[in-house]
């Protein structure tokens, strides 16, 4: 029977993507990263001597925390932050056990340097699908502390430069649209994110931003949902914390509910 501080594999990528997932450590030895640097989505790399630093980052939240296999490493990481206030559990068999089941992995290669413990991100202002879209993918499955910058479309360069962040969605960078395919298609597919549900959801986001809604029926709720946030909300940031419940609730339907139907009333009755 598993340890009540171990979650299964099965278990944490149910939870990777939404809210409700715990803060994720990759403690594997140097040895053990350089033998598969990928991370589980959402987690962030630390060295296995926890210090109290580590405790600022945390807060209330739960953490799971990786190693090789599930037993040295992660087992006194976690015991240790357990001893110091914070609900820790361990990943049962560890990073070895979530790759051979076939999960998704990031590259670390792909990810923007951080810097303060998170990647920065620029884009231009007044965003309305890819720009809401792309924030919701980095934050639920890559850098849940990413912050972004909205600015005017000629600035956006420059403030990349000065203040080291990465452009995105704005012509000629590496993290914006590629032919057909819009911005948030080439950060699945970059960041190892190809799973069937977030598939589903790009066919949405591709045919909200480009005018084509026949890719999937629910691209014209999506834009219509996201020009009326834009009206909502006149600071960039606000409709950005609006727009992470709004995919949250697509990303579950293309998880979860595809095959699920309302009609009330029963087609062919009568209401009374």
């Amino acid at each position: 029977m598993p340890s009540f501080a171990c979650i299964s594999v099965e278990k944490l990528e149910r939870l990777t993507g939404t809210p409700n997932c715990p803060a994720i450590l990759d403690v594997r030895t140097e040895v053990d990263f350089a033998g598969d640097p990928r991370l589980i989505p959402g987690s962030s790399r630390r060295a296995f001597g926890p210090n109290e630093d580590w405790l600022e980052d945390f807060g209330g939240r739960a953490v799971v925390v990786v190693c090789h296999k599930g037993h040295a490493v992660s087992q006194g990481v976690a015991a240790i932050l357990r001893q110091r206030g914070v609900g820790a559990q361990t990943l049962e068999g560890g990073h070895l056990a979530w790759a051979s089941a076939g999960m998704p992995l990031v590259p670390v290669d792909r990810l923007p340097r951080r810097a303060l413990g998170r990647t920065q991100w620029v884009t231009r202002e007044r965003p309305k699908v890819d720009r809401i879209a792309c924030p919701w993918l980095i934050r639920r499955f890559v850098d849940p502390k990413a912050s972004f910058l909205f600015v005017a479309a000629g600035d956006v360069m420059g403030v990349a430069e000065k203040f080291a962040a990465t452009p995105f969605d704005v012509e000629g960078v590496a993290w914006s649209h590629r032919g057909e395919r819009c911005t948030f298609d080439v950060m699945v597919e970059e960041f190892g994110l190809a799973t069937p549900p977030l598939l589903r959801l790009a066919a949405i986001v591709r045919g909200a931003d480009t005018s084509r809604h026949d890719l999937a029926p629910e691209a014209a709720g999506l834009l219509a949902a996201s020009l009326g946030l834009s009206r909502m909300h006149a600071d960039d940031h606000d409709q950005l914390e609006a727009g992470m419940g709004l995919y949250d609730a697509f990303y579950r339907w293309c998880r979860d509910a595809t095959g699920e139907t309302h009609n009330w009333p029963a087609r062919g009755g009568k209401s009374k």
